[in-house]
This record gives C-alpha cells, structure tokens and sequence, in this order.
C-alpha cells in the first residue's frame, strides 16, 4: 500500500457516458468523484458509441478537485477489453472493474496497464457484485498492500448481489449487512477504500440519508449514487463530525506536548489515549483538510 494523500469519496456518482446531458452538469456538481459509466447504465447497442465519446469527456474534464472514474464492461464480455484499452489512453483517476472474481482478474488488468504504458496514477477500483467475489474478498483486498496491482478501492454491487444470491432486499438491507461489514473488514486489511452501494429510490430523500447515516456508521468511505439529487446527503453523511474533530485535535495536540514525546500511552481528559488513536486522529483530520471541513 502506498501512502498518498487523502482523497475524500463520500459522494461518488454514476454518469452514464451515452448520457450527454448528465455529463454536461459534471462540473457543477460537488460530488468528489464521478463513475463515467461504459457497463450496467448503457444499452448493449449504445457500447461503442459510449466508449467513443470518452474522448470528449475528459477533453473537457473538470479543473476542480473531482475524480474521474471509468466503470468497464466485464474483461469477459465483447466490449470490455476495448473499454479498458480506450480508458487507459485518457489516463482517468481509475478504472473500475466490473464482475470482479479474483485476485488475477486485478492482476490480469495491471498488467494491461502496465504494458501500454499507463501512469502509476491510474487506480484500479473493484466491483465486489458476485458470491465468487465475497468468497474470495480477502485475497482480492491483499493486493491493495501492493503498489504494483493498483488496487485503491471496492464498491459494493449491491443490486447485483441480491439479483445473483435471491436473498430479499428490505428497506433495512438487513440480510445484506453481514456482507458489507465483510467487505468494509476486507477493504481495512487490504488498506484501500470501501465504498457502500447504491439506493435506487432516489425520490425518498430521508431513507437515502438514513441509508447513509447507517453505512457511515458501518465504516463505508461513501457511496455511490444514481441521481445528483442525492450528493449533498452523503457529503453530510460521512463527513468527519464536528465532535470527532474536535477530539481529534485533542488527541493530537496531547501527544504533540514535550511531557508526551516518546509515549505510547498518555492520559486525556480522565482516560488513556494510546498512540493507535493518535494515528486515527491524524487521518481524520486529514479526511478534514481535504473536504475543507
């Protein structure tokens, strides 16, 4: 894993690339990244036509701080290794990956990227949308150890999962949750980002942000959403709490006094803060700096 600064996915967005009109408010947005969609939001008949406007899409990218994300058809399907070849040429922030299985369908692709010369910049993201992918989840979230496999963040393929499992999908996700807090403990071992899935009701505006609220709670990074309506709730939704960075400061300004150098533990306000929580601390006020919290 390598250590780059904090970037913030509280808010990551789906476009479809067929969808000029979608594309063309991108840059009013305040998402903190956008998902240009060439896989599930594109009709078969529409692929090539979509993957071909990539060109145009990131000729007029963004020049604020929002990343740009490619989702590819499966490297299984007809479309998806031109998808990804054409993806790499525009050197987007990262390609996501969809139908991911194992472990070598990550390495297969870094090594595409590596043999047409794509920078170190460009990521790789994981769809994690099939029982294969939930059984082998830890080894695929090693790889993020490995600067060499590109490997940066997941994305739960919720719908995906309930279609292929037929489990019942309950306004609570309650017979999903085992598996997203399985997905969020793979991502934390491998080091990478964990991002919830999608709520396809966008015109309930309150079960999206309690939706949110709950997977903050749960440890997602963000989520990825279907409507732009539905930006601001999660930017709110895993933000750094004021409370939280307010005790972050506490921590760290702690540890920073010269009676504290060199210690592992300290005590804080009537309890003892470990240097564990001072390396929490830092990242969150990180997320902060960031996000301009």
């Amino acid at each position: 894993m390598t250590s780059e600064p904090h970037r913030p996915r509280r808010s990551v967005l789906y476009v479809p690339a067929s969808n000029d009109k979608a594309l063309a408010k991108i840059a009013a947005l305040a998402c903190d990244a956008v998902i240009i969609d060439l896989e599930d939001a594109v009709a078969p008949a529409d692929k090539v036509a979509a993957r071909e406007k990539l060109a145009g899409i990131f000729a007029s990218r963004p020049k604020r701080r929002c990343e740009m994300i490619v989702r590819v058809n499966a490297l299984s399907s007809e479309w998806g290794n031109d998808d990804l070849l054409a993806a790499a040429k525009f050197e987007p922030d990262g390609i996501l990956l969809s139908k991911v299985a194992t472990p070598r369908d990550i390495l297969e692709v870094g090594d595409v990227l590596d043999d047409n010369f794509a920078p170190d910049s460009v990521k790789l993201w994981a769809m994690i949308e099939t029982p294969k992918a939930m059984l082998n989840i830890g080894a695929i979230a090693e790889l993020g150890r490995d600067p060499a496999s590109r490997l940066n963040c997941f994305v739960a393929g919720t719908n995906d999962l309930v279609m292929e499992t037929g489990i019942l999908a309950t306004p609570d996700r309650r017979y999903l949750v085992p598996w997203l807090m399985q997905m969020v403990l793979a991502a934390r071992a491998g080091g990478i980002d964990m991002l919830d899935g999608v709520s396809n009701d966008f015109r309930d505006p309150d079960a999206f942000a309690r939706e949110c609220t709950e997977a903050a709670a749960m440890g997602f990074d963000g989520k990825t959403l279907i409507h732009p309506a539905q930006v601001d709730a999660a930017n709110h939704a895993f933000a750094p709490a004021p409370e939280a960075l307010a005790e972050a400061r506490a921590v760290k300004d702690a540890f920073a006094l010269p009676e504290n150098a060199g210690k592992g533990v300290i005590a804080l306000d009537g309890r003892m803060v470990e240097r564990l929580h001072l390396a929490q601390a830092e990242k969150l006020l990180a997320k902060a700096a960031a996000i301009g919290a």
